[in-house]
């Protein structure tokens, strides 16, 4: 029952990028293309679901055991960086089109906050290596929904007439901003 509350809560009620806002960055600079959307979903996915786990053993087995805590910040980024490096190298054999409609965003993973921040809270929240995976990966379908959600919206909104004081960045945010209050109404579901 733990995991499934975690799981509706990082999905919904304490969404990483509407409620948290972590991740921003991708999640205003992918979301023109549903495509190009899913298929950052999916690395976001991979990437942080493996570092979560690489970091939470790197963090329990080396940094607590020396007493080195202090080194968790770079530690987590210099693998999240790793970590990125492996998945731009796969995405580039397994689907260059999608390695290129990535363009510059897939090496963004490597400074996305969203990733080194679920690192951090599931080492704040003192869960286990599972409940962690679990949260890691509810996290990644919690930003990879909110992302393929704006990507639609913005998808659609190219196809109406805009203002032209509010077209590009501005009808963006009030968007982010209009998602980010519907996802509010899911506050009261569940707590944890």
């Amino acid at each position: 029952m733990e995991y499934i509350l975690i799981f509706i809560s990082a999905i919904f009620v304490n969404n990483i990028v509407l409620s948290q806002f972590l991740g921003i960055c991708p999640f205003l600079g992918v979301s023109k293309k549903i495509d190009t959307a899913l298929g950052m979903s999916a690395a976001v996915a991979f990437v942080l679901t493996i570092a979560t786990i690489v970091t939470f053993l790197i963090q329990k087995y080396v940094l607590d055991a020396f007493g080195l805590g202090y080194l968790q910040t770079i530690t987590f980024i210099l693998v999240i960086a790793a970590l990125v490096q492996m998945v731009e190298i796969i995405l580039k054999k397994v689907s260059p089109s999608l390695y290129q409609a990535l363009g510059v965003f897939l090496p963004l993973i490597t400074t996305n906050c969203c990733i080194l921040g679920v690192a951090i809270l599931v080492i704040q929240k003192d869960y286990d290596l599972l409940t962690g995976v679990v949260y890691a990966f509810s996290t990644a379908l919690g930003f990879g929904l909110a992302l393929t959600l704006f990507a639609g919206l913005r998808e659609q909104m190219s196809l109406v007439n805009v203002p032209k004081g509010m077209q590009g960045t501005p009808i963006a945010l009030i968007t982010a901003g209009l998602l980010a209050m519907a996802f509010m109404g899911f506050s009261g579901v569940v707590k944890i």
